[in-house]
């Protein structure tokens, strides 16, 4: 388990390495594409990914939040999650992280934040009206597990990667469709146009990719540390069958966020499996169950 907080810090960094040379690399092809001998470009490029891995650091698990449509609640607003979340903070030794629903029918929750002191774990109505006490304890203990492991910050900052690469494939997209580049007399150039085609083609392959290469160990691990906190993993087990049952799509669906959910918020075709972020439910409940004895 220590490894694994270990190797979450190393691939923040690793995560963040990758975001700016991506980066970069496409300042250098806008700057050759716009006949820059100046270097503004790149310059401005590198200026604007480093500011932008700042802010999505400090500001990733806000921005996840609001997209979720999440709403901060207090103890009087639901005492039960509320009461949940608390216990099991005291139970781990972590801080009490901040408590939102989610009015959604469709059950899930996730965590999200950049360190424990800064966490905020979120459900959805939906899973408040579907799982038992037991049952829901088992899924907010596989969230906090998700803030005591450190998984918070790496899904952040990748949160953060994937809808800063869909904003690089829309710009280069623009360029080379809408006539971006022919104000500097290289229209028509058919490198301008491949180079579009790409971004727009690769891109969201690329983001699911970094999604799906945060490995599904985490949710395995989150799985087994949540049980060995509630000490009663069928409570779990069971929450995991329910979610395989009667889980649906969000209402808002995001596609860059997903990777935070406790199941699969979207509806996977079969392309979309190839890339799935969260192991088969099946097997998570298999786990649980044949390890229950060791909890």
């Amino acid at each position: 388990m220590y490894r694994a907080v270990a190797a979450n810090k190393r691939n923040t960094v690793l995560i963040m390495a990758v975001f700016v040379a991506l980066v970069v690399g496409i300042g250098f092809v806008a700057q050759a594409l716009l006949g820059d001998g100046s270097g503004v470009i790149l310059g401005a490029t590198i200026i604007g990914a480093l500011v932008y891995v700042v802010i999505q650091y400090y500001q990733a698990g806000s921005q996840a939040l609001a997209m979720a449509g999440a709403r901060e609640i207090q103890k009087k607003d639901n005492p039960r999650l509320y009461r949940i979340v608390e216990n099991l903070a005291i139970t781990t030794g972590l801080p009490t992280p901040k408590v939102y629903i989610v009015d959604d029918p469709a059950p899930n929750a996730f965590a999200t934040g950049r360190d424990p002191e800064h966490a905020a774990v979120a459900a959805t109505t939906g899973l408040l009206e579907l799982m038992d006490d037991q049952e829901l304890e088992g899924v907010m203990a596989h969230e906090m597990a998700h803030v005591k492991n450190l998984d918070i910050r790496v899904s952040t900052i990748v949160f953060g990667l994937v809808v800063v690469v869909g904003f690089i494939a829309d710009f280069l997209a623009r360029m080379a469709f809408f006539g971006g580049l022919r104000r500097n007399n290289v229209g028509g150039n058919p490198v301008v146009l491949v180079v579009g085609l790409l971004a727009m083609i690769l891109a969201p392959l690329l983001a699911a990719l970094i999604q799906a290469a945060i490995s599904r160990q985490r949710e395995y691990l989150a799985d087994a540390t949540g049980a060995l906190t509630t000490r009663h993993p069928e409570g779990l087990a069971r929450a995991l069958h329910k979610l395989g049952e009667y889980g649906r799509p969000l209402k808002r669906q995001q596609a860059s966020m997903a990777h935070l959910w406790m199941a699969d918020p979207m509806q996977p075709g079969v392309i979309d499996r190839m890339f799935q972020t969260h192991p088969p439910i099946p097997d998570r409940i298999r786990r649980l169950l044949e390890n229950q004895t060791k909890f």
